[in-house]
């Protein structure tokens, strides 16, 4: 169990290294802040292709193969991350990367499930989910001590990185299969479906995770630039730190949901999105470091309270019949929140600048939480 959590860990790690590196390819190959939204962007396109063409392949091939697939992809990527000559590699680096994190999330979290202790089930999930959001904090901040105080700052972090893959491709190789390969083997893509009885839950719970997702998307894409043009702070360090402490609280945040029940999480998440948010978008009028980093731990509590009620609420009203199917359908629209509104805010810094195009998404993500805390009153409370 350790062992694929540590892998799991490494493999979420990879994904976020470039976050503090994007100014520097900006200056070496060559482009604005939209097209670095638009090369995040291709990470969610990955993800949402492996959540819908491999989610659950390792039910019948067995977790190990799956998880090796993955690591092998996160190598790939960090290979192209460290060839790469042009922009194209990136949007192909990136790629890989989303297809490695689409595999591993739902194949690693099964994964912890089953080998871990039967007493200790009930927490698997949690752990999966910790160890995950752990990792992908801890890639910007490899990335960005590396970058700020050793030499090669886009070479150095990737080769660490290779070399942490073969160590959790060793790990994962020498832990037994837990999963019995079925005779015949069906392997389909997911589909997409939301029952007309559960759209209410499923409608509160995706808007819900959309805006939580839109405000990661936002820190692990687009805050180099808000601390280096806004706030006039170029350190890769800095960067990376600020980034982790969205990931960590949001872990918190998810720790949290599990004591106070999911009406219950749900509400307060979004309040902390909403006041994250209004932290958020007055740090970059007042241009306070300080503002912003309460605001992203704000905001990091909410995404996780919210998120982990939304999945919550969401597997325990679905079918048994139906369950994988519309959990993927709900990780699809979080996927497309971490990626769309992202776009959207370096078009509108394009137009109209970094402030006033951060205040605006601010205040469309409060917009968001604040929709789901109307539905949620509009909606009869559970029985019991």
């Amino acid at each position: 169990m350790v062992l694929i959590a540590t892998a799991f860990a490494i493999a979420m790690l990879g994904t976020t290294l470039p976050t503090p590196l994007y100014p520097l390819y900006e200056r070496t190959f060559g482009f604005g802040e939209l097209i670095t939204t638009v090369v995040f962007a291709a990470y969610a396109v990955g993800v949402i292709a492996a959540l819908l063409m491999f989610g659950h392949w390792s039910d019948q091939l067995g977790r190990r193969p799956m998880l090796q697939v993955g690591l092998v992809l996160s190598g790939l990527s960090a290979v192209v991350f460290l060839l790469a000559g042009s922009l194209g590699w990136l949007f192909v680096g990136r790629v890989l990367s989303g297809l490695s994190a689409g595999i591993f999330t739902g194949t690693a979290t099964a994964t912890i499930v089953d080998l871990a202790p039967e007493e200790g089930k009930s927490q698997a999930s949690l752990i999966a989910a910790a160890v995950n959001m752990g990792g992908l904090g801890a890639g910007p901040l490899l990335a960005g001590v590396l970058a700020q105080y050793a030499p090669q700052p886009l070479a150095l972090c990737f080769l660490v990185d290779l070399i942490l893959v073969a160590l959790a491709v060793l790990g994962v190789y020498i832990v037994d299969e837990p999963v019995r390969r079925t005779g015949t083997v069906r392997l389909r893509p997911q589909k997409i479906s939301v029952p007309s009885e559960i759209r209410g839950v499923f409608t509160r719970a995706a808007v819900a995770g959309f805006a939580g997702f839109a405000v990661m998307g936002l820190f692990t894409a687009v805050s180099p630039a808000f601390l280096g043009t806004v706030l006039h702070d170029t350190s890769h360090a800095v960067t990376g730190a600020v980034v982790l402490s969205v990931f960590l609280a949001s872990t918190i945040g998810q720790s949290l949901s599990m004591v106070l029940g999911e009406r219950r999480a749900l509400t307060l998440g979004c309040a902390g999105l909403i006041g994250g948010m209004i932290l958020v978008g007055a740090s970059l009028l007042v241009r306070s470091l300080a503002v912003l980093i309460v605001g992203a731990v704000i905001a990091g509590l909410g995404q996780g309270m919210s998120f982990r009620a939304g999945l919550g609420a969401v597997t325990r009203a679905s079918p048994p019949d139906k369950r994988g199917e519309i959990t993927s359908t709900y990780f699809v629209m979080l996927y497309v929140g971490i990626a769309i509104p992202v776009i959207g805010e370096g078009v509108a810094a394009a137009a109209l600048g970094l402030t006033v195009s951060g205040v605006v998404f601010a205040a469309l993500v409060a917009i968001l939480a604040a929709t789901v805390l109307l539905l949620l009153r509009r909606a009869q409370p559970p029985s019991g």
